[in-house]
């Protein structure tokens, strides 16, 4: 394969994982323009279209599609090749991109980002805070953080906190208005405030244990969302009942009296929280380095 070959194949991957001329020509280091000379140069040389470009959107063809699927396993080779590379020369270094739930993103690791940073300063994170289930292959996330028990099976976990419980909370006002639920049916009667899961589209079933007994409660109510603090706002501001974890910002408003706990008998325990990531022949160091600083390890 040519230089040039190579150059424009490259370019053509930067497009299609950032769906933007503009984004991949600054990732490239190209100005905009040249960037599209050198797709249009691919283009021609394959006999092909490879892109869709509008004005706002840009998108690859069904050619385009399937070319990428075969060469940005090769990139992603490469590039792993070379970080092994400089770890070995004693540098860790490139992009690591991390999708996480907001909880996970405030408890594990925004306390350690400066400590990350100074380790590894050549390594640049990118942390996509989301709390719906997304698919961290299909939007090229080195790794996610979960809790246990919905990842999928073919991917690596690592535990990073202890189990948590799934409490139910309202405020002071609404409950005085509406009453308090007694148990888990009781919830058909209330104002619920629900997560909306982005991998299929569903509103989550509400979860609950009690002596053995297990019971999933589908909700409604005035809000849906797939942002954990949106729903505890809201319940705080009275619109109905809340599902969250412990041991996130929810125990705060607990502690003020600010909210108040339904259901306490019915909490169920949920797997901590995980991060995963696709099996690798080999993990990129910068990932690795990402890991040992999320579990307190010491650098060696």
């Amino acid at each position: 394969m040519r230089g040039s070959d190579f150059a424009e194949l490259k370019a053509f991957s930067a497009v299609v994982e950032r769906a933007s001329f503009a984004r991949a020509a600054e990732h490239l280091g190209l100005s905009p323009s040249a960037l599209s000379q050198t797709i249009r140069q691919l283009e021609a040389r394959l006999g092909t279209r490879l892109l869709n470009r509008t004005t706002r959107s840009v998108a690859p063809t069904a050619t385009g599609t399937q070319l990428h699927e075969r060469i940005a396993p090769l990139f992603r080779e490469m590039a792993e090749a070379v970080d092994e590379a400089s770890a070995t020369g004693g540098h860790t270094r490139g992009a690591l991109r991390i999708n996480t739930l907001g909880m996970a993103a405030r408890q594990v690791i925004a306390p350690r980002l400066g400590r990350f940073h100074r380790a590894h300063p050549e390594v640049v994170l990118d942390i996509v805070v989301d709390d719906a289930l997304s698919d961290i292959v299909g939007g090229r996330f080195d790794a996610g953080i979960r809790v246990g028990g919905r990842l999928e099976k073919d991917m690596i976990a690592v535990r990073l906190t202890p189990d948590v419980k799934m409490i139910a909370v309202a405020s002071q006002d609404y409950l005085a208005h509406r009453g308090t639920p007694r148990t888990p049916v009781d919830l058909h009667d209330h104002a619920c405030i629900n997560w909306r899961l982005q991998a299929d589209g569903r509103a989550y079933r509400w979860e609950f244990q009690k002596k053995g007994e297990r019971i999933e409660v589908p909700v409604e109510g005035p809000l849906v969302t797939n942002n954990s603090d949106i729903g505890v706002a809201a319940a705080l501001q009275g619109l109905g009942i809340a599902y969250a974890f412990e041991r996130t910002s929810v125990d705060e408003h607990l502690a003020q009296g600010q909210l108040v706990q339904v259901l306490a008998d019915w909490s169920i325990t949920r797997p901590g929280l995980f991060l995963y990531h696709p099996s690798r022949r080999h993990m990129p160091p910068a990932l690795r380095a990402f890991i040992d600083c999320m579990l307190d390890k010491p650098r060696p």
